[in-house]
């Protein structure tokens, strides 16, 4: 469930007037630029964005980047981004520094639904002059490349269905490979980046019922490389993405300068989705409320419009 707080009957064009005068001066009115971004869902952002463009000629991001800076406006840009546009940019990132976070490729890769992804690798494509596929294969080597080229490249059946006889053949497959220490075994990669995740889910469930252990335990023997971190990263997104992404929010909370971007990111991209229920997984492991570590670690007009995002303010 969301939490986003969505304000009803807004006037897009309102919006963009508004959003003119909140910069207009010396000093910019931050205040009513949270007031109104953190209260509108994708679609009335879009038609923000399109309205000011219209009336003054501008991007509004770009207006925003001009008026912002810090966390602050790195996060409310995001926001304010197409979602498709914004995961783009989020991997393009990560591919541009000397040592990527392959974590975040593949979390985007694994717990978009399909036709979410291939949206993604579009704007990608347009955005950038390249195929996904061609930039990740330049900048990957060995098995870590074949991983996330099959990760990224994959389009999973999304429906409900999983076929049990064959979740326990593959159960059988995967142990089978485990026990070899095979962990880049070309069936290891066709399980994990065909099957559908209901297909996958079943497997794993199989796997521990059979074996009396999960697959990421099993797979816990191996030293912890590159390869075995993005192999860990794929199944736990794909077996249980709420709670990948709680701990992706445990760590950039614990670790708030070098993972500030973590935390932004899966607040941004699930606040119109199940930011709800991640919220509550978190409660249960820690104790305390999203609401309460983010009130306590961060502050200023970041924490506001973050907070605002978890819907802790009134429209």
């Amino acid at each position: 469930m969301a939490t986003l707080i969505v304000a009803k009957d807004s006037s897009p064009i309102e919006d963009a007037e508004n959003i003119k005068k909140a910069c207009k001066g010396l000093g910019t009115d931050e205040t009513t630029l949270i007031s109104i971004l953190a209260h509108r869902d994708v679609a009335q952002r879009k038609l923000v964005r399109q309205a000011y463009e219209q009336i003054y000629q501008e991007d509004l991001i770009q207006q925003l980047k001009s008026e912002l800076s810090g966390s602050f406006e790195r996060a409310i840009c995001d926001w304010t981004m197409d979602p498709a546009e914004r995961d783009a940019a989020f991997i393009k990132e990560e591919l541009k520094k000397e040592t990527p976070d392959y974590k975040v490729i593949i979390e985007i890769a694994c717990t978009r639904t399909s036709e979410e992804f291939l949206v993604v690798k579009r704007s990608y494509q347009y955005l950038y002059k390249h195929s996904l596929e061609e930039d990740v294969a330049s900048k990957t080597t060995g098995d870590i490349r074949r991983l996330l080229v099959a990760v990224i490249s994959t389009y999973r059946y999304d429906g409900d269905e999983s076929d049990e006889t064959l979740a326990h053949l593959e159960a059988n497959v995967l142990h089978t490979v485990i026990e070899k220490k095979a962990f880049n075994d070309d069936e290891m990669l066709r399980i994990l980046c065909t099957r559908s995740k209901r297909q996958l889910c079943a497997t794993f469930s199989t796997f521990r019922n059979m074996y009396g252990t999960t697959i990421t335990k099993g797979l816990s023997v191996a030293s912890i490389d590159e390869y075995m971190v993005a192999l860990h990263t794929t199944i736990r997104c794909i077996k249980n993405p709420r709670r990948y992404l709680t701990k992706v929010l445990c760590h950039a909370l614990s670790d708030l300068i070098a993972e500030e971007h973590a935390l932004s990111r899966v607040i941004i991209t699930r606040a119109e989705k199940d930011l709800n229920e991640i919220d509550d997984i978190y409660f249960k492991r820690n104790g305390v409320t999203l609401h309460d570590s983010l009130a306590k670690k961060t502050s200023g007009n970041y924490k506001n419009f973050l907070l605002a995002l978890l819907g802790n303010d009134c429209v």
